[in-house]
């Protein structure tokens, strides 16, 4: 069965650091693009950052400097990692694998939806 699991939401304080994750039930992981995006209440889910099979990585400019999306193919794992929190942070993050986008378009509208998604974590950053 295809899945991705996020792990390591919670609530911090602006101005602290957590580091999620997402382990990947996909037989060929590598050959993903895998991404994160966001969903805060009452507002549309969101494009946060991406990563290519060859590790090129993407961001929306509200992240950029703070977090750093990385892979480790021989766990099957996608991480991103949340520096400088900010309350504006606070969402949903979702976990997603696509072998048809790439890294820079994986955020950009589509006709269809992206191959897999996970279940989802809460971050919350209180100010």
């Amino acid at each position: 069965q295809v899945q991705l699991v996020e792990s390591g939401g919670g609530l911090v304080q602006t101005g602290d650091s957590l580091r999620l994750s997402c382990a990947a039930s996909l037989r060929t992981f590598s050959g993903y693009t895998m991404g994160w995006f966001r969903q805060a209440p009452g507002k549309e889910r969101e494009f946060v950052a991406s990563i290519s099979m060859t590790r090129a990585t993407y961001y929306t400019d509200s992240v950029k400097g703070r977090f750093t999306i990385s892979r480790d193919n021989a766990k099957n794992t996608v991480y991103l990692q949340m520096n400088s929190l900010k309350p504006e942070d606070t969402a949903v993050y979702y976990c997603t694998a696509d072998r048809f986008t790439t890294e820079r378009t994986m955020g950009a509208p589509r006709g269809r939806s992206l191959e897999v998604w996970g279940q989802g974590t809460l971050v919350t950053v209180s100010s």
